[in-house]
């Protein structure tokens, strides 16, 4: 049930980009928000490495991108690239889990609990919940953008 959510949002994601050329998907909100469907899906690269790469498996993989936050934008990156991009960490991801158990568990890398250690289980919850608000970000861009609505 979680990878299936988890399936959900993601496809949810690559929906709100779907039909939508470059230029479109580097609009911003609203000022002074810089958030961009572009960047929403670089940042939700950066966090399928973050929490199934270093999290949960353990690795020491730099950030996908040069701000490792994900949300800069590259004036020679489009959305195919980063959604190859993001498809990739996606893929590496499904490969490190496959296998798991739901209570296995990993170290969070930094931030205020850098150390702790959490379930798998606890990352698919956390990616649910971080691909929902965002999902809800791109509700909106997209929304701005052409006025298309709904999941």
């Amino acid at each position: 049930m979680l990878e299936g959510w988890l399936e959900f949002h993601r496809g949810t994601l690559l929906l709100k980009c779907s039909g939508l050329d470059d230029a479109q998907v580097r609009l911003a909100a609203v000022e002074p928000s810089v958030l961009t469907l572009l960047g929403l899906v670089q940042h939700l690269a950066e966090v399928e490495r973050n929490w199934f790469q270093r999290v949960v498996a353990g690795l020491e993989v730099p950030p996908v991108f040069e701000d490792p936050t994900g949300y800069a934008l590259d004036p020679a990156r489009g959305l195919g690239e980063a959604v190859a991009i993001w498809r990739r960490e996606v893929e590496r991801g499904r490969e490190l889990c496959a296998g798991r158990s739901l209570e296995d568990t990993g170290r969070m890398v930094d931030g205020p609990v850098a150390g702790a250690e959490v379930s798998l289980r606890w990352v698919y919850i956390h990616l649910i919940e971080e691909y929902a608000r965002h999902n809800g970000h791109a509700d909106l861009l997209r929304e701005r953008i052409d006025g298309v609505t709904g999941a």
